[in-house]
């Protein structure tokens, strides 16, 4: 490696090591300042409101739940990208790799804006202390790159006269000689301390929020019930090897999908749960008076829209909390409130028919998950639970208000991206086992599965094998706002078969078997696999 690439590599992991120092402070001062976004996560936020629908459909289509994870990287990734330009430029132009470092800060601060809970005096000292903290260590990793032969080291400003020889020290610094140049070995030394900073500050920063989000939650008890769930419940689920589906999904494994990068951290002392809009007595009440209320308990699927057919975006709980009926009924709903709007502590709305808060079902403002408070990646303090909706138009976490208003006044979060406004979970079913990634034996085979209709109910799953009849499949314990488990005992013979599913619901609707994707209503069609059974 001659001269020039050994200085153009050294220049790039310079400035790269100082953007990945920044954003470790950035995450550092976050937690440490009150108040103070994330830029990480604000910038994140920022690309996942600007993305078209479809991308994010996308996205969570190949992702899944890893769509997050994968996003911070890539934003990450492009800031360290950034950072090795910065690092180049500054080798001539430090000024301008300067204010690179200083618009990068100011970016991440106007992205933290849209968080409501952040103070913009606060994300303007986030962003001020890692592009100090880039800037600085940019510099400093500076003085390591190499020189020509006769160059000195030069500070940030630009050349200086050369000092004048040493008398004693013959050719020390004679011309045609270059003077001591830091080695390879210090850069990588000095370059590595500044990486392994960064991820100590990150690192440390993510504890510290982590901390918040525990002290938020300290001492927070669940509250009773007036009215429990009957207590036999999923007491005959069945229990088939691969079926990956108990009649409780434990919260765990229960699927997430949101906007949010992280959790946002609520201040109980602070927070309030605010009804207003299109009702004779708007209130608030705080968590403790929230808790106070009288609680019902009640198992609801939930599905996310994204789901394709056959996927694993739903899940079943055990859902604890006020009934939503009882709360808008206290604030007095006044005619024309066609629509429920609930709004997150981060910015996001869904929307829903307001005749879904109060035609009975068990729509909640809930509190606890499978007889804990609500973790807090599915929502705490409290969030909504409506049977029967896809998540995107019901299934607000983090809530913090509720709003009567009409359909025609206001577009939620994801129909102002496409999504349709009335959206009813559609009849579902899927096979869990035979597995083809791991084919069975010939004999007696159990398939098995679960389906789901929330607010209808499910009467019926049938299976058939290759093109034959239709065979009416033994169906678990469950509700009509909750999946149910199903079991079809089959006598497999060797070589590759077809198996399919469909179910029907609770007012005599199979589910039909045209393919539609997801946008923008939710997938349709009859889930398919194909397995090869091997001989006995």
């Amino acid at each position: 490696m001659d001269g020039r690439e050994e200085s153009g590599w050294r220049l790039a992991a310079a400035g790269a090591a100082s953007a990945a120092l920044a954003l470790g402070v950035t995450e550092l001062a976050a937690a440490a300042v009150p108040r103070a976004p994330s830029l990480l996560v604000a910038v994140a936020a920022a690309v996942i409101d600007a993305a078209p629908s479809g991308v994010v459909h996308v996205a969570i289509d190949l992702l899944g739940q890893n769509d997050k994870p994968i996003l911070a990287a890539g934003i990450v990734t492009v800031a360290l990208a950034a950072g090795a330009w910065l690092g180049v430029v500054g080798a001539t132009r430090p000024r301008l790799a300067a204010a690179g470092f200083v618009v990068f800060a100011l970016l991440g601060a106007l992205a933290a804006r849209r968080d409501p809970t952040a103070s913009t005096w606060a994300g303007a000292v986030v962003g001020a202390t890692g592009a100090l903290a880039g800037i600085a260590c940019l510099l400093a990793l500076l003085r390591f790159r190499p020189r020509a032969a006769g160059a000195h080291p030069d500070p940030p400003g630009g050349p200086c006269p050369a000092p004048e020889p040493t008398p004693g020290r013959a050719g020390a610094d004679a011309p045609g000689t270059s003077r001591q140049v830091p080695t390879r070995r210090a850069f990588l030394v000095a370059t590595g301390s500044v990486l392994a900073a960064a991820a100590a500050s990150a690192t440390t920063g993510r504890l510290l929020a982590d901390q918040v989000r525990a002290r938020a939650r300290a001492g927070v008890a669940l509250p009773g019930v007036a009215r429990p769930t009957p207590a036999t419940a999923g007491t005959t689920s069945f229990d088939v090897p691969g079926l990956v589906s108990p009649f409780v999904t434990p919260n765990d494994r229960f699927y997430r999908i949101d906007t949010a990068l992280f959790p946002p951290s609520p201040d109980l002392a602070r927070w309030r749960l605010r009804i207003t809009g299109m009702v004779d007595h708007p209130y608030e009440l705080s968590y403790a008076e929230l808790s106070a209320l009288p609680m019902v308990e009640a198992y609801v699927t939930l599905v996310c829209v994204s789901n394709e057919v056959g996927d694993l975006l739903v899940g079943n709980a055990l859902w604890r909390g006020v009934p939503l009926a009882e709360v808008l009924r206290r604030a007095g709903p006044r005619p024309g409130a066609t629509q429920v709007v609930g709004r997150s502590i981060d910015g996001f709305t869904v929307g829903f028919p307001t005749e879904a808060a109060l035609d009975g079902r068990d729509a909640l403002v809930a509190v606890g998950m499978n007889g804990v408070p609500l973790p807090d990646r599915h929502g705490f303090p409290a969030r909504l639970v409506v049977p029967g909706l896809y998540g995107y138009v019901s299934a607000c976490k983090w809530l913090q208000e509720i709003e009567l208003t009409r359909f025609e006044d206001f577009d939620a979060y994801w129909i102002r991206r496409g999504w349709s406004k009335r959206a009813p979970v559609k009849t579902q079913s899927r096979i869990d086992t035979p597995n083809p990634d791991r084919p069975p034996k010939a004999g007696r085979v159990p398939i098995a599965g679960v389906a789901w209709a929330p607010h209808r109910g499910i009467s019926k799953v049938e299976v058939q094998v290759d093109r034959g009849p239709w065979s009416e499949a033994r169906l678990a314990d469950g509700f009509r706002d909750t999946w149910r488990q199903w079991l079809l005992e089959w006598d497999a013979t060797p070589g590759r078969h077809t198996l399919r599913v469909r179910a029907t619901d609770g007012e005599g609707r199979t589910q039909t078997p045209v393919v539609a994707p997801p946008i923008p209503d939710g997938a349709t069609g009859w889930h398919t696999v194909r397995v090869d059974v091997r001989p006995a």
